[in-house]
């Protein structure tokens, strides 16, 4: 029986299915980390989204482009486009990429290599993995999510992905929660390591982590001790979640942040940015 690609509504998932036939459920929605979509399940093919979701990219900084979705479809998460002159390297995925999409980054240079951090950032990673064949790379325990692409370079605990490009597994958030350090741009992409809430104008003002968002379901100890003790071997002046750019986010911050949860009980509450530095 032919299987054709299935994006959950609620969180942006994509999975393989039988043609013609709903998926029993989404294993993202079903995880205690996110919540069930209070309607019930809704799942969406490439024909549903095609001239009903539009994709946007623009330069974050530069060398480095953002893809996302309007109107924002699943968690609407960012997928973001590395330029480098070695070969472009996309991290995290947009929910949906138009054929206009894709072709914009044809004529970048297309894909060289792919990751992503966990599930909620993955996004429509198979629309990429099939246009342009990169090398994927997922952490070796985040693979029980990649039913939509083909792995190809399961990454142990510390990977390289280019020069000054390393992938460092976290754990915490997700199994297989990995974060991506851009040393020459001092930039960490830190998937849901952290949740940065902004302002009216797009400023970082606070900083929280989470076990799982939606149930508010705080990280332990063990697991904030291994945040702390990647991010302190980082150095980043600005941050790139599966959502947003937030600059003047800094290592100092990240470890203000986890300095103040280890000194009480396991917590989900946001920190003043101020406060943390």
């Amino acid at each position: 029986m032919p299987l054709t690609q299935y994006a959950c509504s609620h969180c942006g998932f994509w999975q393989p299915w039988f043609a013609g036939q709903d998926p029993i459920g989404c294993p993202v929605c079903m995880d205690v980390r996110n919540a069930l979509p209070p309607d019930g399940w809704d799942f969406r093919t490439v024909a549903d989204l095609t001239g009903n979701v539009t994709t946007h990219w623009a330069e974050a900084m530069p060398g480095i482009v953002g893809f996302s979705c309007e109107p924002a479809f699943g968690l609407g998460s960012t997928g973001w486009l590395l330029l480098r002159e070695e070969g472009n390297i996309a991290f995290e995925g947009a929910p949906f990429y138009t054929p206009e999409a894709l072709d914009e980054i044809e004529r970048l240079g297309g894909i060289g290599i792919l990751a992503g951090s966990h599930p909620h950032g993955f996004g429509a990673l198979w629309q990429l993995a099939e246009r342009f064949d990169p090398t994927v790379v997922i952490h070796r325990d985040g693979l029980r999510y990649t039913k939509a692409f083909r792995v190809s370079w399961p990454a142990d605990d510390v990977h390289a992905l280019a020069p000054g490009l390393t992938m460092m597994a976290t754990q915490g958030h997700y199994e297989g929660h990995a974060v991506l350090h851009d040393a020459p741009g001092r930039a960490l992409f830190c998937g849901d390591c952290l949740k940065v809430d902004l302002d009216g104008e797009g400023r970082p003002v606070a900083l929280s982590c989470h076990k799982g968002f939606h149930y508010q379901i705080p990280l332990s100890h063990d697991e904030v001790r291994r945040y702390r003790a990647v991010f302190a071997e980082l150095d980043f002046d600005h941050v790139f979640t599966p959502f947003e750019h937030a600059a003047g986010v800094t290592r100092a911050h990240a470890l203000g942040l986890f300095d103040r949860l280890l000194a009480g009980a396991p917590s989900t509450r946001p920190f003043p940015l101020e406060s943390l530095a």
